[in-house]
């Protein structure tokens, strides 16, 4: 993996920890509200914020490989969409980008 593609990925995992803080600071009984979580691609300068409730977020943070992503976000180079809903996409990474995404994932 060369060194942007490094970037990126670091990119991701940091997106992923800051969706983690925002689903934590939820209160009890917020769970069918929606929040803004922030857009998990790897583009550097992305600040899109995406309408998920917690459990929508947490159904796709069940699989250490997906990600949420905002619509034209997606890289077919390394990830597949797997999920289109209005307002987001979920993206699964492959290859070397998931088995990354896999083991960085303190869920895991």
């Amino acid at each position: 993996m060369d060194r942007e593609e490094g970037q990126r990925s670091a990119n991701e995992m940091v997106l992923r920890q800051v969706n983690e803080a925002i689903e934590r600071g939820q209160w009890p009984g917020d769970e069918a509200e929606s929040s803004a979580f922030r857009c998990e691609c790897a583009e550097l300068d992305c600040n899109r914020l995406l309408e998920l409730t917690p459990p929508e977020y947490e159904r796709i943070r069940a699989h250490p490989r997906r990600f949420v992503i905002a619509p034209g976000h997606e890289r077919p180079e390394v990830e597949t969409v797997v999920e289109r809903r209005p307002g987001y996409v979920v993206v699964e990474k492959r290859d070397e980008a998931g088995r990354l995404a896999q083991a960085a994932d303190p869920r895991s």
